[in-house]
């Protein structure tokens, strides 16, 4: 800048001096107020390391961009602070945070396939050291209570397994009364412990003791997959009780297990043992669904903890006020238990044994994998039975017994179906017809190129017609 202010006052010899800039006021222009020529910058924008963000700044303002305010580029957050270009050390946290996502899935999917083995394997095991016990032993009432004695246990195997992974210091009792939170703020009162335990407890009984008599009157395959149809009549009831959404393939699914059950009970003839034993079947898989639709409506919120306590209540009730019941047809003879010592305590400690840890497998399955693995690892143990069947008993199945077993496993894996099933299917086949129409249309450029290539090298030249 040029200044005169020394030339006027000395009467010298006029002189050019260079001073240094003091302001970027431009002339013409009013000064802020208070006569002060420096110019406000508390409210433009900063200029980072590499100016990117003044010169965003200086786009927006050209543009007129919708909303734009000075210093609010996509440089800031919405707190207002500035945030941090992306170095390579972020670039290797996402990439280790999304590899140990996949890891975390994969355990888990592998986890579920083991966990499915499991199910099936302790199921099918149940039902054959049933079917074993029954050739010296015909109560099988007292089995159904023996082994529902077991479910005591639940509780404490939960509480050590949750010390071991998480090592809190709560003690049992501690443990017991966080969880029994499940009836109420108040805990578990005698009331509460009747009203809630007592209706769970009666279905878990006569869904237990029907199947075992249905195991008395059919082979293993046949009473299997008769329990499978529990799931179409838990989806019936939770549409009629609970509300559930309406789904076309859910109703067609509970049309064929309809269908099998007719089947298998057409197998033999409408009469004898045969319709008996399905008759108990399905009254067996009918108190189930029951079981489930009245725990979804009133324990539906239950965690893993609050499950184990519940199960073990009913252990409780179980041994307390049901013990009565195998009295009763001891002294009646309905069913006749003999001397302690000629009971089959192996088959009676095994069955109970493989029944609680069948239990246990399904209400920590459900936790710790997919749910839709566990009713996989249910629909298994169907084959694995029929295979018992023919290896060891030499059952012979006839042709309408394998078309019912056919028909009902199909319509449990419908019913495993998701909700969105559907939309999911369209939005599949929709990438699909577009990857192809993408891969032709690539396949079209690539030929018309080497067309192209050939008539050049050919020295032809293709002249447009008007």
């Amino acid at each position: 800048m040029l200044s005169t202010e020394g030339v006027l006052e000395s009467g010298d010899q006029p002189c050019i001096q260079l001073e240094p800039l003091k302001s970027t006021h431009l002339p013409g222009k009013a000064t802020p107020t208070g006569g002060s020529r420096a110019v406000s910058v508390e409210n433009s924008p900063k200029v980072t390391a590499n100016g990117v963000h003044d010169i965003e700044d200086r786009i927006l303002r050209i543009t007129g961009y919708y909303g734009y305010n000075p210093g609010y580029s996509s440089h800031r957050r919405e707190d207002g602070s500035e945030s941090r270009p992306e170095t390579p050390g972020s670039d290797t946290s996402i990439e280790s945070q999304s590899y140990q996502t996949c890891g975390n899935t994969v355990l888990k999917v592998l986890g579920g396939l083991l966990m499915v083995l499991c199910v099936s394997s302790s199921w099918v095991g149940t039902t054959q050291v049933v079917k074993l016990t029954f050739q010296s032993f015909s109560c099988p009432f007292f089995i159904s209570w023996f082994s529902s004695n077991w479910n005591i246990f639940f509780f404490p195997i939960y509480y050590s397994g949750h010390v071991f992974t998480t090592g809190e210091k709560q003690t049992p009792i501690q443990k017991f009364r966080e969880c029994s939170k499940l009836f109420g703020e108040d805990g578990m009162t005698l009331k509460l412990f009747v009203k809630r335990t007592a209706p769970f407890s009666i279905l878990w009984t006569l869904t237990n003791y029907l199947y075992l008599l249905a195991l008395k009157k059919l082979t293993a395959t046949d009473v299997s997959a008769l329990y499978c149809c529990h799931k179409a009549f838990v989806f019936l009831l939770s549409w009629i009780v609970l509300k559930d959404r309406f789904m076309g393939v859910r109703i067609v699914a509970a049309i064929m297990a309809i269908t099998g059950i007719v089947m298998m009970a057409y197998a033999d003839g409408f009469h004898g043992d045969s319709f008996v034993g399905v008759a108990l079947a399905v009254g067996s898989a009918s108190t189930s669904a029951l079981y489930k639709v009245l725990f979804k409506m009133f324990l539906g919120s239950a965690n893993l903890g609050e499950v184990a306590h519940f199960i073990s209540t009913m252990g409780f009730f179980n041994l307390i006020f049901i013990s009565c019941v195998p009295l009763i047809l001891y002294f009646t003879r309905v069913e006749h238990l003999g001397s302690l010592s000629s009971l089959p305590w192996g088959y009676l400690f095994g069955l109970a044994g493989l029944w609680l840890v069948f239990n246990i497998l399904v209400h920590v399955g459900v936790v710790l994998t997919y749910p839709i693995l566990i009713s996989i690892g249910t629909l298994l143990s169907v084959p694995g039975n029929a295979a018992v069947d023919v290896l060891k008993h030499e059952v012979i199945f006839s042709v309408v017994r394998l078309a019912a077993t056919c028909i009902i496993c199909l319509g449990f894996l419908l019913l495993l179906l998701p909700e969105e099933w559907d939309s999911v299917t369209l939005r599949f086949f929709a990438n699909i017809a577009d990857k192809k129409s993408e891969e032709h249309g690539e396949e079209l450029t690539e030929s018309s190129g080497q067309t192209r290539s050939r008539s050049q090298a050919n020295g032809t030249i293709s002249i447009p017609l008007a």
